[in-house]
């Protein structure tokens, strides 16, 4: 069960980050649900030390966990795009 929540939360995330990095027409559901998982992935190596907060993949759900794995998940869409097409957006 806690595998199910994981995919769904990670997708939600995923989703969300795209529509603000603006990609979210080039993304299926799938793809979704990776960013969402290796941004809080991301997010939990580099900005969970620094904030002192819990990412998604840390099994820990709250407002808190969900916008540093958001913020994870936007970090990482942002790299694709730079090494994509040259520029963050």
């Amino acid at each position: 069960m806690n595998l199910i929540i994981w995919l769904i939360v990670g997708g939600l995330v995923g989703w969300a980050a795209s529509m603000l990095m603006r990609t979210d027409a080039q993304q299926g559901i799938v793809l979704n649900v990776v960013v969402g998982i290796v941004g809080a992935a991301l997010a939990g190596f580099f900005l969970s030390p620094l904030l002192g907060l819990p990412t998604i993949n840390q099994g820990v759900f709250s407002i808190g966990s969900l916008i540093v794995s958001l913020i994870g998940a936007v970090i990482l869409l942002a790299i694709v795009n730079l090494f994509r097409r040259g520029t963050a957006r």
